[in-house]
């Protein structure tokens, strides 16, 4: 199973994370199958591939809560469930 969850990177007491889909069985810091965005906490910045961010939750990829926060924020599930009843 896939899921979108966040990729610790950047210095102490600076932290920055990458969005990653990555399979739920990696740890942490494991290989991720893409990169689909970032997010800095501190400067509360956030910077998305809607493309691939759909792609993978289209194939039932799933978020962690944190990423689902961010994801709810960005709007990416109306995007989704947009797209959901287009193909239906």
């Amino acid at each position: 199973m896939v899921k979108l969850r966040l990729k610790r990177c950047g210095k102490k007491q600076r932290a920055l994370y990458r969005i990653v889909a990555i399979d739920a069985q990696s740890r942490r810091e494991g290989i991720d199958l893409q990169k689909v965005g970032f997010y800095d906490p501190i400067k509360n910045q956030t910077y998305l591939n809607i493309p691939s961010i759909l792609y993978f939750l289209e194939r039932g990829a799933q978020p962690t809560e944190t990423v689902y926060d961010i994801f709810k924020k960005a709007g990416i599930f109306t995007e989704f469930r947009f797209n959901q009843t287009k193909v239906n």
